[in-house]
């Protein structure tokens, strides 16, 4: 990913509208290991939050067909993204206020980040050589997804967001708490 040593919060910029920030997280799932590491942007004055880029290592034992897998990860990061970032049920007063896929919010295309996504043992072998079956594609990657954004928030502002999904309005409620709006 490039990562390189820093204090964080990243206090580069705490005068600027748009700060930058990285984060990384970690999670195990049926065998499964990944690592994400999530660079985002955040509007001080707004809270929007932009994901820039995703880099992913994932570690899923043998496997058969290396690019489905990367094509998996690719889309469960996106997927997570909007999770993490969007998808929440609301209501109003009488009802739920979102009853398709038209009102559901959901990350834009145009939001997609860069991904970078790789596999850190595709031929499955353990150091002594031995053979580690396979141990699940399909949604590890979605796992760490929501606590690398978060991460990342804070490095870029200084603000811990521990609630999802970190929508603008979450956002910015957070930094004006903290003083850090705007």
């Amino acid at each position: 990913s490039g990562w390189t040593s820093r204090p964080s919060p990243n206090n580069s910029a705490p005068t600027e509208t748009l700060v930058s920030g990285r984060g990384f997280a970690c999670q195990p799932r049926g065998g499964s290991y990944v690592a994400t590491v999530a660079e985002v942007t955040v509007d001080r004055k707004t809270g929007r939050v932009r994901v820039t880029k995703f880099t992913t290592g994932q570690d899923s034992g043998l496997v058969v067909h290396q690019k489905n897998v990367l094509c998996a990860i690719e889309a469960n990061l996106v997927q997570s993204t909007s999770r993490a970032l969007y998808e929440g049920v609301n209501f109003d007063s009488e009802s739920v206020k979102a009853v398709d896929w038209l009102t559901y919010p959901t990350v834009d295309i145009k939001e997609i980040p860069e991904v970078k996504a790789f596999l850190v043992n595709p031929e499955g072998r353990s150091p002594d050589g031995k053979f580690i079956p396979p141990s699940g594609a399909g949604e590890p990657s979605s796992r760490p997804t929501a606590a690398a954004i978060a991460n990342a928030i804070f490095d870029a502002t200084g603000v811990r967001v521990r609630r999802q999904p970190l929508t603008a309005q979450t956002v910015l409620a957070a930094l004006k708490a903290s003083g850090r709006a705007i």
